[in-house]
This record gives structure tokens, sequence and C-alpha cells, in this order.
């Protein structure tokens, strides 16, 4: 069953809020100038919540709430910037005011460099209208595949435009600590060994398996990844198991950590390297929106991962920020900070007849995160409208 963790509303903040650097003790003048790469497609997102049912064809349906970001690869971008990671994306944009719009949110919004990323001329970007509603969502997505010429990596939004396709292409990927990898059934993705090869610890998650097959010979970038992050019926379906405990032990015959999230009954680890495993119990929250949350967990359990903390931690990091996220509408919108972090722990600790046992597997946090860093929950960072400039 979920874990309660009380926390107690607070009114939201618009200002930037100081960042934690996670690997501030590990960093070195000798170490890669990126901590995470990734790359993917990005969407504008555009989520309606607050729907009291899903819509009724022949009916209109009103939403009381309504908003716009960066969605996609982006989600993931963003969550891992926001937890001081420095995030390079090499993504294609589309040459409107959609793609102006998500170019912006990420490099001058969330400070991810977008140097491998391109602007494709005539191209429009694909575009998802997220409707959430009994703590679940249905999307509808519409765009087409990006030509492959590739303009140069230049983040200047005017200069960009004024590239030839083809043009000064950038080295792709960039020397990172780590990569997080969507893995496909069927195809392999060539930047992946080229990371692994250049020392990048590369992480992987995968989706619905379409074709049925459910084979893990068909993941041949599996063999590259030092954890590969499955929900427990894809774990199951890939194992051939009947529990996702029994999956995860599985799975790491093929790979060295299996992280099996469990949904409402929150996750399952196991390090094949050191013999670890952990269970980390979901917190309950009441669910506005799951857009993105897999997203968060992923960048919550790489932030922890490339700081060293043990299995149990990482777990339950990857967990609250995941939690974190679902209380507010969108994906890139919604993943939060350390701002965030630190309110709910210093709110958590307050609240009478708290769980000891709780509070005892949040603990680590007290090291992460100063007093002077706490400001109100939730902070937004992206310009949650298109139209909207941005506060200063």
């Amino acid at each position: 069953m979920p874990e309660s963790v009380t926390r107690d509303a607070v009114p939201a903040e618009s200002s930037r809020a100081p960042q934690v650097d996670p690997l501030a003790a590990l960093r070195t003048s000798d170490d890669p100038p990126w901590d995470v790469y990734l790359t993917g497609t990005v969407f504008l997102d555009i989520i309606f919540t607050g729907l009291d049912s899903a819509p009724v064809r022949g009916t209109e349906s009103w939403a009381r709430g309504m908003g716009s970001s960066p969605g996609g690869v982006a989600n993931m971008a963003t969550a891992l910037a926001r937890l001081g990671l420095r995030t390079s994306l090499a993504a294609a944009f589309g040459d409107d005011h959609y793609g102006e719009y998500c170019w912006d949110a990420l490099e001058q919004g969330e400070a991810i460099d977008l140097s491998p990323s391109r602007t494709v001329p005539g191209w429009h970007s694909p575009v998802t209208v997220s409707m959430a509603y009994e703590g679940e969502r249905t999307m509808i997505s519409h765009g087409h595949e990006p030509p492959p010429e590739q303009p140069s990596r230049v983040s200047d939004p005017t200069a960009r435009k004024r590239l030839p396709p083809g043009a000064d292409l950038p080295p792709c990927p960039p020397r990172a600590r780590a990569a997080v990898a969507s893995l496909t059934p069927g195809r392999s993705d060539s930047w992946i060994a080229r990371a692994a090869a250049k020392g990048t610890r590369v992480f992987g998650d995968v989706g619905w398996d379409d074709t049925g097959a459910w084979d893990l010979a068909a993941l041949p970038d599996l063999r590259y990844c030092e954890a590969f992050l499955p929900n427990a019926e894809e774990a199951m379906r890939y194992t051939g198991t009947n529990s996702p405990r029994a999956a995860a032990h599985a799975l790491t015959e093929h790979v060295p950590v299996a992280v099996v999230t469990l949904g409402a009954d929150g996750a399952y680890a196991v390090d094949r390297r050191t013999g670890e495993s952990a269970e980390v119990p979901a917190i309950a929250v009441e669910t506005l929106d799951p857009t993105g949350a897999g997203d968060v967990f992923v960048a919550g359990f790489v932030t922890g991962s490339l700081a060293g903390w043990p299995l149990a931690d990482r777990l339950s990091f990857a967990g609250l920020t995941a939690a974190l996220s679902v209380q507010e509408f969108g994906g890139s919108l919604s993943a939060p900070g350390w701002s965030e972090i630190a309110a709910w722990w210093r709110e958590v600790q307050s609240v009478r007849g708290q769980d000891p046992a709780a509070l005892r597997r949040y603990a680590f946090l007290a090291g992460l995160v100063p007093d002077d860093l706490i400001r109100p929950w939730p902070l937004r960072r992206a310009v949650p409208t298109i139209g909207f400039g941005r506060s200063a």
C-alpha cells in the first residue's frame, strides 16, 4: 500500500530559487562538460485538467485548468536540470512559434544546453493534447518525422535559422557522465554505443512493445546500459515471470541494475554488482496529472546514482520527485526542483503524528537541502501559457 506522508498545502511562488548541486563533492577539473545527455522528440504539450470525466462524443467539455509546456523528451531534460544536473539535449525543433517557445523555455528558462539541437526549416512542431481526469490521462498527438538534414549547433534563435541544412554538424553525443536512452524494440541507436565507449553511464527506459514479442534480444542496446527502468507489466512480459520482483532479478542477467516501478506500490530494484536490493513504497498523494511522472522518476534515480547514494535512497528520491510532480499539471511544468523538495521535507517533519519510519526513509535529505533554500512549494519556472511574457 502507498506510504502516507502528509503535506499541508502552501501557495505557489514564481521566482527562480537557488539550486543545490548534488554532485558538488564529486566535481573535478577533468569532469565531462555535461552530467547528462539525452536525445528524442520535443512536443508542445497542451494539458487540460479539472475534467469530471472523459470527453463524450458529440458534446463540449470545459476544463477547469489548462497549461502549455515543452513535452516529450523535454519532460526528462527539465526534470534533470531542475535537480541541478548539467543537462545537454539533442532534438529537432519546429520552425514555428511552438518550436520557438519550446526552445526558449528549455534554453532560457531551464538552462538546458541545446547546442546539439537543431531548428528544421519548414517543419512544424509535434503537438500532444493531454486530458487528465480521475488520476489518469488521455493523449492525442500529431506530428511528422523531421527531415534528415541537420543545421549547425547554434543556440542563438536568429542565427540558427539562417544556416543551410547539413552545415557544420555537431559531434554527437558530447562527453557526459550519464545518458538516458529510450530503447525501442528492433532498433539500435549508434549514439548509445559511442556514449558508452566514452565512459558515459547509460540509463535505459522502454515503452510498450507494440509488436507483442517482448523479446529482450530485440533491445540490442540494453548491453550498453548500467540500469534498466521498466514498469512492472513491461518487466514481467520481457522476462516471462509472474511477479515484478522476480522480473527485476531476472533482468540483472542482462543489465547490472534493474529498477521496476510498481505504480501505487512504489518501486523495487536490484544491483547485481553489490548484491543490494531495495523496495520503497510510494508516497500517497492526490494525483492531478500523471503526465511525465515516469520521466521525473528516472531523473531522480539518475541524480542519486551519479551522486553515489545507496540504492534505497536513490529509489526513495526518485519516488519523491515523481510524487511531487503528479500533484501539478504538465510534464516539464510539474517537474520539482530543490526548493520544492526542501519545502516538502520541512513540512512533513512538522506534521503531528508523522510516521517515524517514513521520515527515516527520507532522512538523507537533511544533508542536501540547506535551510536558506526553502521556498513555498510548488515553484514553477516554465511559462504555462503561450503568449505570456516571462516574469523577471
